[in-house]
């Protein structure tokens, strides 16, 4: 399988956006979230180790679904004329697809397979395609589904772990740490749980929005208002 790199500013962005995330994430919840309230006990260690593994995977499966082919359909070695297959009176024979159910893609200019359609970001048509994800830069499609689904599903549960260490620090605190130590760190906390929260919901229903009686500009390709001068400039 080959390896493919999209150079596109959004995506590229938010690979940056993403990575940046998870190392913000593990930082608070390793630096003051455990080890400042179960730095001396094995509890500690184990929840330290058990939180990097699944960061590990989840940069791994990450990792694969953005530099895996999504199933990008090779173009044909010789063009094909679709001219006169719209044409009144042709004969069908003449412009047939290899296998049934085959559709045409008038960008591409060729055949290509069922539930595969064109991706006006790659510029190619991509088997199976789900839609184009520029938190992984990348098509999901037949050949990198799973791996973005490990990656939704590690998400989740570091998402879920991070929570439920943050909440544990609140309910047993620390009292013999320094003020100024549990200032920061109910500040590192409150963040990260802020952080988590815009992260996995900021992908709205809509691609535009209305607030104060004025339109919104919103990323239709990021669903992120904050990026959409990056889009514009990388269409």
């Amino acid at each position: 399988m080959s390896v493919v790199f999209r150079r596109d500013a959004c995506g590229i962005t938010c690979l940056v956006m993403t990575y940046a995330a998870v190392a913000y994430a593990d930082y608070v919840v390793v630096r003051w979230v455990v080890l400042q309230t179960m730095g001396g006990s094995l509890w500690g260690a184990l929840h330290v180790l058990l939180f990097n593994v699944v960061v590990f995977l989840l940069l791994m499966a990450h990792a694969r679904a953005v530099f895996s082919d999504p199933g990008v359909v090779p173009l044909p070695q010789h063009r094909v004329d679709f001219s006169d297959a719209h044409s009144k009176g042709a004969d069908p024979s003449d412009s047939s697809p290899p296998e049934e159910d085959w559709t045409i893609c008038t960008r591409c200019e060729m055949y290509r397979p069922p539930r595969a359609h064109h991706c006006r970001i790659c510029q190619r048509c991509v088997r199976k395609m789900d839609h184009h994800c520029p938190w992984i830069n990348n098509c999901v499609g037949e050949w990198n589904q799973k791996y973005f689904i490990q990656f939704l599903l590690y998400v989740g549960v570091l998402s879920a772990y991070s929570v439920a260490l943050v909440a544990a620090s609140w309910y047993f605190p620390c009292p013999e740490c320094p003020k100024d130590v549990h200032v920061s760190s109910v500040f590192s906390q409150s963040l990260t749980l802020i952080y988590i929260r815009l992260y996995t919901h900021s992908y709205p229903t809509t691609t535009g929005g209305m607030q104060n009686g004025s339109s919104v500009g919103i990323c239709t390709r990021c669903k992120l208002a904050s990026l959409a001068p990056i889009c514009m400039l990388s269409r």
